[in-house]
């Protein structure tokens, strides 16, 4: 139940309401270059790789992000972040010059870990939001952490490498769960010898820790609003005519100067 407090005054306030909400304690942005990360394929894209003379990275999305956040023993209120990133590839392979290129879908993954601070808390939170196959949904506890937020931005291609498979790093082999191979309908190979698909992919992204608090915070009026909801015709036509003309298309326009360091003197 929300408390409230009536303040008086001018400035247009009506309220002051206790609400609670994510609050960011810590926060940190980071540009990570990830060099050969290994691509995986199923067996029988594998096997179109085993045979490509050349492989081009078109582009690269991120499917999904796993999240752990642990406790440091000996640093109060830090928080431990792992993270590891998924991400769909798109290569483009070239079997020969005479056969047409073949689009393939790979995942390759990248892990990292963020120290950030979030604050303490010792208690146990109940809720009566419904939970699937709890235990009673009115008594699931959950424990007071900070929760980890990660914002990524569409990595970059940066650079694609076929190589043997015995030339992969080590160090990025792994383990693809198994809920993400059900995306691609097959699990993946990893085979002893043939090749495999190395990329450089540039990565942005900001970690954030959240702690739900109750915060007092000054309210004007309820958000109600302004425009109503415009029915859609069923003439194509009607719609066409309130578009805008696109006037960059026919003329584009100029360069208005970049300060990258890339102009000449």
């Amino acid at each position: 139940m929300a408390e409230t407090n009536r303040i008086t005054g001018e400035g247009g306030c009506k309220d002051a309401v206790c609400i609670d909400a994510g609050r960011v304690y810590d926060s940190c942005s980071d540009k990570d270059c990830t060099e050969d990360l290994r691509v995986y394929f199923t067996a029988e894209d594998q096997a179109v790789i085993d045979s490509a003379i050349s492989a081009r990275a078109k582009s690269a999305e991120v499917i999904t992000t796993y999240i752990d956040v642990e406790t440091l023993p000996f640093n109060r209120g830090y928080y431990s972040c792992d993270l590891t990133f998924f991400f769909e590839v798109k290569v483009e392979v070239f079997a020969s010059r005479t056969v047409p290129s073949s689009i393939l879908n790979g995942l390759a993954v990248f892990s990292k870990k963020v120290i950030l601070y979030g604050s303490e808390g010792n208690v146990q939170v109940f809720s009566s939001e419904y939970r699937e196959n709890g235990r009673d949904p009115q008594e699931m506890p959950r424990r007071n952490m900070p929760r980890c937020v990660v914002q990524v931005a569409e990595p970059v291609v940066l650079n694609t490498r076929l190589v043997p498979v015995c030339d992969c790093p080590a160090e990025y082999t792994c383990t693809i769960p198994e809920a993400l191979q059900t995306r691609y309908g097959a699990p993946f190979a990893d085979p002893e010898d043939g090749k495999a698909v190395l990329v450089t992919l540039g990565i942005f992204s900001i970690v954030q820790l959240v702690r739900n608090v109750q915060m007092l915070v000054p309210v004007y009026d309820y958000c109600i609003p302004e425009h109503e909801c415009a029915p859609t015709g069923d003439n194509p036509c009607d719609l066409f005519k309130k578009m805008c003309f696109p006037v960059d298309d026919f003329f584009p326009p100029q360069n208005a100067g970049s300060n990258c360091g890339c102009n000449r003197s």
